[in-house]
């Protein structure tokens, strides 16, 4: 690692008053939060909440307004491409080319990072979300969960530390969510540091150490997991997000 690399304790993700306008609205109003290497955090919230503008700020897709964004040490206004290495994102859009086959899709995004021996790591990733039997087929003949599928596999392609899950549950059956359960606990891979999006409360308990939800750009509540008091969960929720998780 370089001079700019965290070390030991420092976090992997630091966020500081994040704030981000889009004119006389405010999507994100000053937002703090720090995760470790591997904790994993999820994020509530009904539409409209701010949840997809966070991912979208974290993954440098969109420039805050205010506040600052740090990512193993790098600052995201200095040092967006050194913050883009380290992150893999799975959004609301799969942001796959839909006439190149999975295959080739993964294989595209490989060489942008630069991975090393690509063909073994497009193979294993393929074969991981179960799409290696139609890894030749354009991304436009496959069904919403599996281009959801290949989309987790783009988003691994180069070994990040940091995953950003946007609602990556869309359109995944029962064997698939089990799927996306062992890649996000580090069974399958790996564990590293995730920050995923929900709608959905027992997911967020499953899948994740952290629960913290969001309501008109703004944290309202944060708690372990293991510590979590759901009656102040549902009562913040309700209070604040005006909606039932």
């Amino acid at each position: 690692m370089g001079d700019s690399e965290t070390s030991g304790m420092d976090p992997i993700v630091a966020v500081q008053g994040l704030t981000k306008r889009y004119g006389a609205q405010t999507a994100l109003d000053q937002l703090d939060l720090c995760l470790d290497r591997n904790e994993r955090l999820a994020v509530l919230g009904p539409n409209g909440a701010g949840k997809t503008t966070l991912i979208a700020v974290l993954a440098t897709l969109v420039r805050p307004s205010a506040g600052t964004l740090r990512v193993m040490g790098y600052d995201s206004a200095a040092a967006p491409n050194e913050v883009r290495r380290h992150i893999g994102v799975v959004a609301h859009q799969t942001y796959l080319y839909e006439e190149l086959s999975a295959r080739e899709n993964l294989q595209f995004f490989g060489r942008l990072h630069g991975v090393q021996d690509l063909e073994a790591r497009v193979e294993t990733l393929l074969k991981l979300v179960d799409i290696y039997p139609r890894r030749h087929e354009p991304i436009a003949n496959l069904s919403r969960g599996m281009q959801q599928r290949v989309a987790l596999a783009r988003a691994l392609v180069h070994d990040p530390d940091v995953l950003l899950l946007d609602e990556p549950d869309t359109g995944l059956d029962q064997a698939h969510l089990a799927l996306l359960a062992s890649l996000v606990q580090g069974r399958a891979i790996p564990a590293r540091t995730v920050i995923l999006t929900t709608h959905n409360l027992e997911r967020a308990l499953e899948l994740c150490g952290r629960v913290a939800v969001l309501a008109q750009g703004r944290l309202v509540y944060q708690a372990a997991s293991a510590a979590l008091d759901r009656a102040a969960l549902h009562d913040a929720y309700h209070r604040l997000a005006g909606a039932a998780p």
